[in-house]
């Protein structure tokens, strides 16, 4: 045994390195929060290339100045640098992207050894083989799956439900306030000024989604109840939650620019529904709600509602994320999760936290 361990070389794993796949508000905040991290002596691993829709680069030297030369590159490929694109052990994809054809190659990277961490909600969100398929891939492979900035961007939720879980809780509802944008329009609003001039704020400080649409039709709130639903135990599809759209009908399907320029036509139904709930002393919160049934299929559903005072969601302030959970543990009150949950910052952070907490547990 002895001579043969002589003769047999150590095989070295792989230097960890970061892939960062989105150069837009959050990988800029990411790139910024990584630099500082490392200046100040915490083990981040070097962020060895980037990529954005107008193509891909490896990092040499300044990582933001990296970002700064992709973002003003005039060269629009729209994504085409995927197709011969593979990672594989030692490497560590961020996706802080929003992109589609981006988080369809999740497992496969999974499977090829690469973790995966992400803020963008389509890789476990969006259809229910897309989901399976991630979780099969970190079984077959042994990889990790960094998901905490998907839902509450980075409150402890999907770790709270997994580790209740874990210890033999059955999840009996979750509910909660999961669009930091729409917490903070609904906060803000006041039933006098326009609720379309409040869109447009939210967007210019990046609480919304490059479309706002996203988040006012629930559709971003969607893909939160579905991680939560499936985190939970129920393989729920799409069309499994019943959504509540706050966009009317004839702006769903107009070009952005025209949303945007008819957005007025949003002020006149709020109003209502604000004075509606005003009269009857509740406030309006934008809610997902997952009911778990032992016997049956969960029910789920988004959409606005008129909540009293007294409500475990009916509280918190600005962009604050508010996710109540009911147990066998936690049956007659809740347990009640809050905190920030929009913002490039508060995002990046828990893209970060979930690379070293990957890191440190890789064998």
């Amino acid at each position: 045994m002895n001579a043969l361990a002589r003769v047999v070389p150590h095989v070295q794993p792989p230097r960890p390195r970061i892939v960062l796949l989105g150069t837009g508000t959050v990988g800029t905040a990411f790139v910024a929060r990584h630099a500082r991290l490392r200046a100040a002596g915490i083990a981040v691993p070097p962020i060895h290339a980037m990529a954005n829709s107008r193509g891909f680069t490896p990092v040499h030297g300044d990582a933001g100045e990296a970002a700064d030369a992709l973002r003003a590159s005039t060269c629009m490929r729209d994504g085409a640098w995927l197709g011969g694109c593979s990672f594989g052990p030692g490497d560590v994809v961020v996706d802080a992207s929003a992109s589609e054809c981006v988080a369809e190659r999740h497992a496969e990277w999974l499977r090829a050894g690469a973790h995966v961490v992400t803020a963008c909600k389509l890789g476990q969100g969006s259809e229910l083989a897309r989901w399976q398929g991630v979780r099969a891939a970190c079984g077959t492979a042994g990889t990790r799956y960094g998901d905490s900035a998907t839902v509450g961007a980075g409150l402890p939720v999907l770790r709270s439900i997994r580790e209740l879980q874990a210890g033999g809780d059955r999840i009996h509802a979750i509910a909660g306030v999961l669009s930091g944008s729409l917490a903070w329009l609904l906060d803000a609003y006041d039933g006098m000024r326009p609720f379309s001039g409040f869109v447009a704020e939210a967007k210019a400080a990046g609480y919304t989604e490059p479309d706002p649409r996203d988040d006012l039709s629930g559709e971003d709130v969607r893909r939160k109840v579905l991680i939560l639903a499936r985190t939970a135990g129920a393989a729920l599809e799409p069309q499994d939650v019943e959504v509540a759209s706050l966009v009317p009908a004839g702006l769903v399907g107009v070009p952005l620019a025209e949303f945007e320029a008819r957005a007025t036509e949003l002020d006149r139904g709020m109003r209502q529904r604000f004075a509606d709930a005003r009269r009857r002393g509740e406030v309006l919160k934008f809610i997902g709600r997952i009911d778990f049934d032992a016997n049956g299929p969960a029910r789920a559903s988004v959409g606005l509602a008129a909540l009293p005072c007294a409500d475990p969601l009916a509280s918190g302030a600005g962009t604050d994320n508010r996710v109540a959970i009911w147990s066998d543990r936690y049956c007659d009150q809740p347990l009640v999760i809050q905190g920030p949950g929009a913002g490039a910052e508060i995002t990046a952070a828990a893209l970060i936290d979930d690379v070293l907490g990957i890191l440190a547990t890789a064998h």
